[in-house]
């Protein structure tokens, strides 16, 4: 990289996290989070590399080996995709903040939902058994998302005491299925199973997943390959022009 590139056209290295994995293939920029034992529940630190991997993985696309990822898979290694914030690293260690504390971590949070959200590279979500919590607001701010058969949805955020609209899923969720189907979903906080998920617009594709569920991954894939293989710089804008366009009129 030379110094007298544009900033805008500076290519990033592959990025290395330590709390999850990353890898290429085919111009698909793949995100495995990897703790399986916990189905993939998130810390602190998840969050905070998830975060700042979506500010600059456009980047990416610059690189001159070619390789750069131009679309991203978000998935979960083994049996599910996200179970949300894990309950020892995070859910016990917030009930002893205050609530400056608290506003961070909120604000924290937010962070990861909005840097997805304004990552130039379309992201498809690889949602497998269970998208609880924040894994379901992950899977939300994908631009698009696979499920499994057997898969659900979960917005469990009333059910502990939280505002229905954490994480940005009250901004999110009514433009994807709706007011009606999202004011039921974050009030009840119930499970939204695959079928149900496609009805109302939530899932895009749902794809078998038994015996094998990594059925769903390779769709995601085969699904992200074929948006890396399209018109890069007008993927680019449709997904900036459609998150812009959201609060704006004609």
């Amino acid at each position: 990289m030379t110094t007298d590139t544009p900033p805008d056209l500076r290519w990033l290295p592959k990025p290395e996290p330590a709390s999850f994995s990353y890898e290429e293939r085919d111009r698909v920029g793949i995100i495995t989070l990897s703790r399986p034992e916990r189905f993939n529940a998130l810390t602190f630190q998840v969050y905070r590399e998830l975060t700042d991997l979506f500010k600059t993985i456009g980047g990416r696309t610059y690189d001159p080996s070619g390789a750069g990822a131009r679309a991203l898979v978000l998935q979960g290694e083994g049996r599910a995709f996200c179970s949300g914030g894990d309950v020892d690293d995070i859910i016990t260690r917030l009930f002893d903040r205050d609530a400056e504390g608290l506003l961070r971590f909120t604000r924290m949070t937010g962070e990861l939902i909005q840097a997805m959200r304004m990552c130039p590279l379309p992201i498809v979500a690889s949602v497998k058994r269970v998208a609880a919590g924040a894994g379901a607001v992950m899977a939300l701010a994908s631009d698009l998302r696979v499920m499994g058969e057997h898969a659900f949805f979960a917005f469990l955020f009333p059910q502990v005491g939280l505002s229905g609209a954490d994480m940005g899923a009250s901004y999110l969720l009514p433009r994807v299925v709706g007011l009606g189907h999202a004011s039921e979903i974050l009030m009840l906080g119930g499970r939204v199973e695959a079928a149900k998920a496609a009805q109302i617009g939530l899932a895009n594709r749902v794809v078998n997943d038994e015996p094998d569920r990594t059925n769903v991954d390779r769709e995601a894939f085969a699904l992200a390959a074929q948006l890396a293989a399209g018109p890069h710089f007008a993927l680019r804008m449709t997904k900036r022009m459609v998150q812009q366009e959201l609060d704006m009129d004609l």
